[in-house]
């Protein structure tokens, strides 16, 4: 029996490489996407092609490159994402296009573009890797949470859509996991004549000191290999520390000012 084939965006560092090598590890056949192929030379943990999620035309040569090389794609790990922080007022428009462009519009156009092949197939697995944070709207990561959460869905409509041709879709939430995401997410910068100025530099402190004790992303992995050996996956899985999941349990059952308050408690606003 030959070996299921994965394609997982944003492979190269984070969960997704997290992800990639977990799973090379139990025996499949694992692709990774990143934008510059160049920037990692030795990287030799699993196969490596070239994708930008913003750019249609880069997806439809790694999706071709895949299936020539493999005859097969069995699962889509939508992983590719960018943080966003600052008060909505002050992220300059291209940064919201932006980060809509990579969390929301890139996983929708790799789903696409895997769909006919899995269709022909008779099968396949798409697993879009969301946030506990699409759950809520957070203060100052208002645009980041809108993107994760439309996602969700997005999935919750395209299950139905794809539910006859042996296709499966699912997300996984996760909560703060130690990778390298604060590094690279876009900070609107701290104005010194801001009327923010105070409220978002302690936000941005407690978001920081969450992420940098997160968890280990070999969690994310460990989820996404469960559900690939799921015969009927669920709509939406989280994984994460127990209070950031119980927070979403606490959404549902409090009313929405006292949730409201439990927020602006916890970033001490």
């Amino acid at each position: 029996m030959s070996k299921k084939v994965v394609l997982i965006t944003g492979g190269s560092s984070g969960i997704g490489k997290s992800i990639g090598i977990y799973l090379t590890a139990q025996g499949y056949k694992v692709y990774g996407t990143t934008r510059n192929k160049a920037k990692y030379p030795n990287f030799n943990d699993f196969n490596l092609v070239e994708l930008d999620v913003r750019k249609t035309e880069t997806i439809a040569q790694a999706v071709s490159y895949v299936v020539a090389q493999e005859g097969s794609i069995d699962v889509l790990v939508n992983n590719a994402g960018v943080g966003i922080t600052g008060p909505i007022e002050e992220t300059p428009d291209e940064e919201i296009v932006n980060a809509f462009n990579i969390n929301l519009n890139g996983p929708i156009h790799l789903m696409k573009a895997v769909l006919p092949q899995m269709r022909k197939q008779k099968n396949g697995l798409i697993i879009n890797i969301t946030s506990i944070a699409g759950y809520m709207g957070l203060p100052y990561r208002g645009i980041y949470s809108a993107s994760k959460g439309a996602l969700e869905l997005v999935v919750e409509a395209m299950r139905m859509e794809v539910k006859d041709f042996g296709v499966h879709i699912t997300t996984v939430a996760p909560g703060d996991f130690a990778t390298n995401i604060a590094s690279g997410r876009y900070h609107a910068p701290l104005l010194e004549d801001s009327a923010y100025k105070i409220p978002y530099g302690n936000t941005l402190q407690v978001m920081n000191e969450h992420v940098d004790s997160g968890e280990d992303p070999i969690q994310v992995a460990k989820m996404v290999f469960k559900i690939m050996n799921t015969k009927k996956p669920k709509v939406h899985y989280r994984v994460g520390a127990f209070m950031q999941k119980f927070s979403l349990f606490l959404k549902k059952i409090l009313p929405d000012k006292t949730y409201e308050k439990l927020l602006l408690n916890h970033y001490k606003l």
